[in-house]
């Protein structure tokens, strides 16, 4: 097992030395449900996987392949165009590892000890040499795409993680970033081996204030012993897989203590 999956698989000990290893999902995860993200890196408890995305992934995919094609001749995209967005695909020497899951944009928060990292999809760069951050998004609706509801606010802050961690890299990097979002078309006359989609450039202007401070909570939490609250999910209401835990925990034991009468 290579170094990377054995500290990956570790959990969190207090007081350690060497540096843990927080991806932005993470983050994200402790924004959600303190206690969710207490269990996952002290106990390796985590919330259940959903279900893989495989259509996504290939949009995601081919969306870098046709952006490298104008990225290698350093030429903006039609849709950037489009868009009057005066910008090129950012050509850099460690693109590749930037959008890699397990490396992304990396950068150590030393009042923390926390390597914070996280993968891009895309980066631009404006004619004011400043780094533009872009994520891909894919669904199919019959309304067109906006990032207007409340459960996007979990987009809007991976945005800005990315726009933070290029910071800490030296990067000088607009607040404003942009949101890919491809939507499959309902209105065709059939299927006939073809899925076809709109995409829309949406503009999103960012802050990262909040950053600093969370990832200062997140270390507070992951030194302490007691077992933070329940939190409360993106939609409002307790965190829901907390409150399944609980309402299965109380099922299994009254379930028992039945068996025992």
């Amino acid at each position: 097992m290579s170094n990377y999956w054995r500290e990956r698989n570790l959990p969190y000990k207090p007081g350690q030395e060497a540096a843990y290893k927080i991806s932005r999902s993470k983050i994200e995860l402790f924004m959600q449900c303190p206690r969710c993200f207490w269990l996952d890196v002290r106990l390796k408890i985590k919330r259940p996987d959903s279900p893989p995305f495989n259509i996504n992934k290939a949009i995601d995919e081919l969306l870098k392949k046709e952006f490298d094609s104008y990225r290698a001749k350093a030429k903006p995209h039609p849709m950037m165009l489009d868009n009057q967005i005066k910008a090129i695909p950012y050509a850099h020497d460690d693109l590749d590892t930037w959008r890699h899951n397990f490396t992304g944009v990396g950068y150590l928060h030393q009042p923390t000890n926390l390597h914070i990292f996280g993968a891009v999809d895309d980066v631009w760069v404006s004619d004011n040499d400043e780094l533009i951050v872009v994520d891909y998004k894919a669904t199919a609706k019959a309304r067109e795409v906006n990032i207007d509801s409340g459960w996007q606010v979990s987009y809007k802050r991976q945005m800005e993680v990315y726009q933070w961690l290029l910071r800490q890299n030296g990067f000088k990097v607009s607040d404003t970033g942009y949101f890919v979002y491809t939507n499959g078309r309902f209105d065709s006359d059939g299927f006939n081996d073809k899925l076809e989609f709109y995409t829309k450039v949406i503009p999103y202007t960012g802050t990262d204030a909040w950053i600093e401070p969370t990832i200062k909570k997140m270390k507070k939490h992951m030194e302490s012993e007691s077992v933070p609250p329940v939190g409360d999910n993106i939609m409002g209401g307790p965190c829901q897989f907390c409150t399944y835990a609980r309402d299965r925990t109380e099922l299994t034991l009254k379930h028992l203590q039945n068996k025992k009468k």
